[in-house]
Parts: C-alpha cells; sequence; structure tokens
C-alpha cells in the first residue's frame, strides 16, 4: 500500500493530521495526490455546500466563523475553505483567515483550511474542487468555501455551491455598483452584516428594489454542455421560484445567524423538492470537467511545441506580424 493510500484509509478514519497532509498535497498537486482524491471519490456526495461572498470589508469572514458556531450548535460538523488572495508580484498569501478563526481551533467538529488563490480567477483557488471533494469524504455535514471577495469576479462560487451567501454591509458606498454584474443573480441568500450601523434600512431597500426589478432565472439540461457536446442543444432557461430572502446579521454578537441557518436549510428543501439540487450537480460536474479539459489540453499541446516555436510566435503577435487568431490555428496546427 503506497503511502497516498494510507493517508486514504486514515482520512476515511477520520484522521485530522492526516485529512491537513492529504489537502497540502492536492493543493500542491504533488504524485499521487490524483490517486488520492480518485479513491475517495465514491465516498463524498454527503457534505452540502455552501458558498460565502461579497465585497471585502463587508465581514464575510465574522460571519462564517458565526454561522460555523450556529451550526455546531444546531449538532452539525463543519469545514470551512477559506481562499485568500495571493500576491501578484510574490506569489505568497498571508492565510489571514486562521487568524480571525481562532475561537474554533480545538473543536474536533471544525476543520479550517486556508487556500491561497494563487491567480485563479473567479475567487477561487484552481484545487479547490477536489479540496472540497476531500473535505466531503472526510465526513463533514456542511463545506462551507470563502472566497477572496474580489468582487464581480466570484461568480464562479455559484458553479460550485449548492446554496450561494452574497454578504454586503451598509457604509460600503454605492450598494449598487458594489454588489452589480453577476453578484445579485448569484445570490440564494442575501446578508446584510453590519446591521448596527446606519444605513442598514437604506441598504435593505436597495437591495429588495434591485431583486425586484430582476427576474430569477436559472439554466437547467444543458448548461456548458456545448464545451464538451458541440452542437448540443442550447440550455434552457426556467423561472427558479426561490424568493431570495435578506437578512440582517451583526456577526460580531451572533445576531441573525440562527436565522442564516435556518435559511439555508429551507433553500436546501427547496432544492431537493424542485428538483434543482441534481441541476447544480450536474451543472457543477460540467463546467469542472470543461475547465479541466480546457487546461489539460492546453498543458499537451504547449508540451508538444518547442520553447523556441511558441516564443517566435509571441514575438510575430507583438510585432503584429501574426494576429492571435491566427497564432492559435498556427501553434494548433503544428506550422
Amino acid at each position: 500500500m503506497t503511502a497516498d493510500h494510507t493517508l486514504v484509509q486514515s482520512v476515511l478514519g477520520g484522521d485530522r493530521r492526516a485529512l491537513a497532509r492529504l489537502i497540502t498535497r492536492v493543493e500542491n498537486q504533488a504524485p499521487g495526490a490524483f490517486d488520492a482524491v480518485s479513491l475517495l471519490y465514491p465516498h463524498t456526495g454527503h457534505a452540502y455546500l455552501v458558498g460565502i461572498t461579497g465585497a471585502p470589508g463587508t465581514g464575510k469572514s465574522t460571519v462564517v466563523n458565526a454561522y460555523t458556531r450556529s451550526l455546531r450548535a444546531a449538532g452539525f460538523t463543519v469545514a470551512i475553505v477559506a481562499v485568500d488572495p495571493s500576491s501578484p508580484f510574490s506569489g505568497g498569501a498571508v492565510l489571514g483567515d486562521r487568524i480571525r478563526m481562532t475561537e474554533l481551533a480545538g473543536d474536533r467538529g471544525v476543520f479550517i483550511r486556508s487556500m491561497a488563490s494563487r491567480g485563479s480567477l473567479g475567487g477561487l483557488a484552481a484545487a479547490i474542487g477536489d479540496v472540497v471533494r476531500v473535505l466531503d469524504a472526510a465526513g463533514f455535514d456542511y463545506v462551507l468555501i470563502e472566497t477572496v471577495g474580489a468582487g464581480q469576479s466570484e461568480v464562479d462560487i455559484a458553479r460550485m455551491a449548492y446554496t450561494t451567501v452574497v454578504v454586503d454591509a451598509p457604509g460600503m458606498g454605492d450598494d449598487v455598483q458594489a454588489i452589480k454584474a453577476g453578484i445579485l443573480e448569484i445570490a440564494d441568500i442575501l446578508v446584510v452584516n453590519k446591521a448596527d450601523r446606519p444605513g442598514v434600512k437604506n441598504t435593505v431597500r436597495t437591495l429588495r428594489a434591485m431583486l425586484d426589478l430582476g427576474h430569477r432565472l436559472r439554466t437547467v439540461g444543458h448548461h456548458s454542455a456545448v464545451v464538451i457536446q458541440p452542437g448540443a442543444p442550447p440550455a434552457e432557461q426556467v423561472y427558479d421560484f426561490w424568493d431570495v430572502p435578506i437578512l440582517e446579521t451583526i456577526a460580531t454578537e451572533a445576531a441573525g445567524l440562527d436565522t442564516l441557518r435556518e435559511v439555508v436549510e429551507q433553500h436546501r428543501a427547496h432544492l431537493q423538492e424542485s428538483g434543482t439540487l441534481a441541476d447544480r450537480e450536474r451543472e457543477r460536474v460540467v463546467s469542472e470537467l470543461s475547465t479541466r479539459l480546457r487546461d489539460t489540453l492546453l498543458a499537451r499541446l504547449l508540451d508538444q511545441r518547442a520553447p523556441d516555436v511558441i516564443e517566435d510566435v509571441i514575438r510575430r503577435m507583438v510585432a503584429r506580424e501574426l494576429d492571435p487568431g491566427s497564432a492559435v490555428r498556427e501553434l494548433i496546427n503544428g506550422r
């Protein structure tokens, strides 16, 4: 039995140190990590995935902290994946959520993992899918995914989580600007945190007005399938009859977090009863498969082309001798 197989057995047995080691190997794409995830895959499908996102400064980490305490009080086990932004210069990350969540340390029913985004777009680290699967297989009831809070690029969280919580706060400036273009649309639950601040009612009214202006549409059937199945029928859009609630919380005092836990459960029940949960699971799988296919094929193509060939293509593009479309065709066709 290999070391990774031993880690897998330890993770399934509840060994937290083995869990941390395996996640590190998965995150670093170490040799054998892929096989370990494959062995764990049949043991997944138990955890409920909740994404928590929003603009920086709204108190996402504090909401996650208080929400986790509420879940623990209700008897659930919780794993937290907090994705921190990486420096574009050094590639490093502060991983500060471990500092903010120290009061959860020592609770055997809670596991916290900070991850650097490593330049991944959409607020999620590239290895997040496999890390979530490892935590799922480890037997946690909930996996909370907190994103970097980069703003409009956060929409990728909707493809990963079953329930997406978007956190806002009064005093953040233009509420319309703060959550426009995709952020409002991905919210299954809106949370106005720091509700003890002035202006909270105005923030709630603004959010409600924006929700009333829009229509909740969800895509079913062949979402993203055209990437894998050329010529597939277009996706069908149907109304999502879930009425997005707006909750007021004061996370530092744990006020409103029990309500958040109850509303997440209500949304989970809505997804199950409407059949949308199965749709979201399929969309999640298709989206990840598309991404992995694209990344793998790109790596294979670049591996098959000599560095000097690629450099020559780049040089000619910079010199305006070759346009991007022709450059792609040239590299693919091997000319």
